[in-house]
């Protein structure tokens, strides 16, 4: 035979309500269910970007603004851009001419027997390796500012 259990009901304070209690795993006062977990700061952000992003895309001057703020931005991050592979090629030249007059004392020290081979081929790698660099890097500016041609011409 089943014995059915029946739930206990108890209107004194939790304390004296849990000594009527026996053989309940968890004490009434620690079972606590929220209904609506806690939510992000960064999640509440996204939303609300999200609902102000399709606000501006129903109004034509908001969007229209939107828009070319973003072609602006656009526009500055390429100037930025090029001008960074730039200044870079430029450093990476001016190390590689440094390296060159390493490559020339040193030689020079070599042809004299005051160094050894060693040292002049790690002048030599310097010097190739920024010039590398440096080349590369307006190789790349100058591809950047080429103006794109449109595909099938």
């Amino acid at each position: 035979m089943e014995t059915q259990t029946q739930p206990v009901r108890c209107d004194r304070a939790v304390e004296s309500c849990a000594a009527d209690l026996v053989g309940v795993i968890v004490a009434p006062a620690a079972v606590k269910i929220e209904g609506v977990g806690e939510v992000s700061a960064w999640h509440k952000i996204g939303v609300f970007l999200r609902i102000l992003r399709e606000q501006i895309r129903r109004n034509r001057t908001a969007n229209a603004l939107l828009r070319a703020v973003g072609a602006t931005l656009r526009s500055f991050a390429n100037v930025v851009h090029q001008l960074w592979l730039e200044v870079t090629g430029t450093i990476f030249l001016a190390m590689a001419c440094f390296g060159g007059f390493a490559l020339v004392r040193e030689y020079m020290k070599y042809q004299a027997g005051r160094t050894t081979a060693g040292r002049v081929a790690i002048a030599v790698a310097f010097t190739l390796a920024f010039g590398w660099f440096g080349l590369s890097s307006f190789w790349r500016a100058h591809r950047r500012s080429k103006p794109r041609e449109q595909a099938g011409r």
